[in-house]
């Protein structure tokens, strides 16, 4: 997934009244305003009242939903090997996006982290703030080497500190 196909992604989905912030990856890259590291995927946080319009605007340019996902979390495919992974959610009355994970579980994005602000290329483009992206990479799954990276690119650049526990497996595997 190269910075030109994000951008397009993002201006398409903006053509369409899409409200779009980028998560994993591409959302730290755009934070840093560079890109560090090659990216296989974009992962995007849309409304879940959306899904059926995104879904409606990619699939006339090819995008195909990959077996598997849920309402409010799929990914997104088309023949040329793009993929964009899709978390969907509701806006509660605080502004906090209420997200069902694929093992039915709740999980919270504070309102505050919708705030962040980033760029790809020089494009300005909606992001997770520093801090929400170290707290999603804090919690479900065992971060891999890539993601540890970008949680340490995240505290050089604007201090937002690991969780104990993700510190402990950053240094082991340091070791």
């Amino acid at each position: 997934m190269t910075s030109t196909s994000v951008i397009e992604l993002l201006e398409l989905l903006d053509s369409e009244g899409i409200e779009a912030w980028l998560d994993g990856g591409w959302g730290v890259d755009a934070l840093l305003q560079a890109q560090t590291r090659p990216h296989k995927d974009v992962d995007i946080i849309v409304r879940l009242s959306e899904v059926p319009r995104l879904s409606g605007c990619l699939a006339s340019r090819g995008f195909t939903v990959r077996p598997g996902g849920t309402p409010s979390s799929f990914v997104l495919v088309n023949p040329a090997g793009l993929e964009i992974d899709v978390h969907a959610v509701t806006f509660d009355e605080r502004g906090d996006g209420v997200y069902r994970m694929a093992n039915g579980q709740v999980w919270i994005y504070p309102a505050g982290g919708f705030l962040g602000q980033g760029s790809i290329a020089g494009v300005p483009v909606r992001c997770l703030s520093p801090e929400v992206q170290v707290l999603c990479h804090a919690h479900g799954y065992v971060p891999t080497e890539k993601d540890l990276g970008d949680m340490e690119n995240l505290r050089s650049r604007f201090g937002v500190e690991l969780p104990p526990h993700l510190r402990r497996v950053a240094k082991s595997r340091q070791a």
